[in-house]
């Protein structure tokens, strides 16, 4: 779907989309637990759609209701160990990245499939992690692949900079193992507020971990227990409305927790860095998934805004930091990339134009959100992308005076 944005003028209040991040361990915790879990707030996006196939694959019962804002789920676990399982992962790291080590733990034989560039995003230092233990893995680098379990106990080591999922995969699986285990860390942690949101989630579920020197302790034998909960505000998809804001669109986004682990929250402080002019500097190691807004917000501010740490993000759904920069001078902006990072030369506005979103959700919506601050209309080709985490993008885009139309 390709959209044409004639008008920009966004007002009002728009709520913030449900966390993807929150909602995936919240459906995995839940198909961990005996009994039901009864989970409100869902957003009804591809990627949490792939986690709950997952999760059915491997056993656990979901029903769906709609609700205002997405649906409950009422899921009925725990997952068991299967042979011959399938687990589509769509184009969902955090399916692929959560569910490996928990299949593995499990043991029977389970296959997983993807689509996109998933297949393409580095699996290694995980799928070797768990080899070391025990598991059988039929390839390592692509899909689809089948691992047999089980693991054992011991100690797990980890990159901490490659990818805050694989710590997070392992937190959800090593519980279930008999003995204690360890997850080592062997670089520093990256994206650590993704991890503490793994960590207060699982506490939720009655699972307790503990933070060492160099990584996690995670006692065996634990019992996932089954809980009610609403899924928190999105402050990664929250972040395309302030960054909307900052350049100038009169919007109001509710439902954003401050006191949230999510370490996107990082965004409200940032923006608010960038009012002043002149040069200013990113680290985007902890927030790879703010780079897209926050780049287009870069682009309304005048002066140099520099982006660094930001290799990982050569490995999401387009590579980001090549995708980010096309779109800005493909809207009439200034940017130069390098191998980790880059920079955006701002000067308060944009010509429009078009944009490819190079199947990537952020990209789209980085491209509407550069519109309030466009003179000419902006195309946005393969605007489908949001669908991955935001699917109703276009219509809150509308609710708030967003004028469009699909070409």
């Amino acid at each position: 779907m390709d959209i044409r944005i004639t008008g920009a003028r966004l007002s009002g209040s728009v709520p913030a989309p449900p966390s993807k991040s929150a909602g995936h361990r919240l459906l995995l915790g839940a198909a961990l637990a005996e009994g039901t879990s009864v989970l409100h707030g869902m957003a009804p996006s591809q990627d949490i759609l792939a986690t709950i196939d997952a999760a059915r694959a491997l056993g656990a019962k979901i029903e769906t209701e709609e609700c205002p804002g997405g649906f409950t789920a009422r899921v009925t676990g725990p997952l068991r160990a299967s042979l011959g399982a399938e687990c589509p992962c769509r184009e969902s790291g955090s399916t692929e990245r959560f569910f490996l080590p928990v299949a593995a733990a499990l043991g029977g034989e389970t296959t997983f499939t993807g689509t996109g560039r998933l297949p393409e995003r580095p699996l290694g230092p995980l799928a070797g992690a768990l080899q070391t233990h025990g598991a059988r893995l039929s390839r390592c680098d692509g899909m689809p692949f089948t691992v047999e379990g089980p693991v054992t106990p011991g100690v797990y080591e980890l990159p901490g900079d490659v990818s805050s999922q694989y710590i997070t995969g392992l937190l959800f699986a090593l519980p279930l193992l008999g003995e204690e285990s360890e997850i080592a860390l062997t670089t520093p942690l990256q994206s650590a507020g993704y991890v503490d949101l793994t960590v207060r989630t699982l506490a939720r579920f009655g699972v307790r971990v503990s933070r060492t020197a160099r990584g996690y302790t995670v006692p065996g034998g634990q019992t996932y227990r089954p809980l009610e909960a609403d899924v928190e505000g999105d402050w990664s998809g929250g972040a395309f409305w302030l960054a909307a804001a900052f350049l100038g669109a009169h919007v109001r986004v509710a439902g954003l927790d401050r006191r949230s682990a999510q370490g996107d929250r990082a965004a409200a402080d940032i923006l608010r860095a960038f009012e002043g002019a002149g040069e200013a500097r990113v680290d985007c190691a902890d927030i790879p998934d703010l780079v897209p807004p926050l780049a287009i917000a870069a682009a309304g501010r005048k002066g140099v805004t520099r982006f660094v740490g930001a290799g990982r993000l050569r490995l999401k759904e387009s590579d980001r930091i090549s995708s980010v920069c096309a779109c800005i001078e493909a809207l009439g902006g200034r940017a130069r990339a390098w191998e980790d990072g880059f920079a955006v030369s701002g000067n308060g506005s944009l010509r429009g134009g078009t944009a490819d979103a190079q199947g990537d959700h952020r990209i789209a919506m980085a491209a509407a959100v550069a519109a309030v601050i466009c003179e000419e209309p902006v195309v946005i080709l393969g605007a489908q992308a949001v669908e991955k985490s935001y699917p109703d993008f276009f219509t809150r885009f509308r609710e708030l005076g967003g004028k469009f139309d699909v070409l």
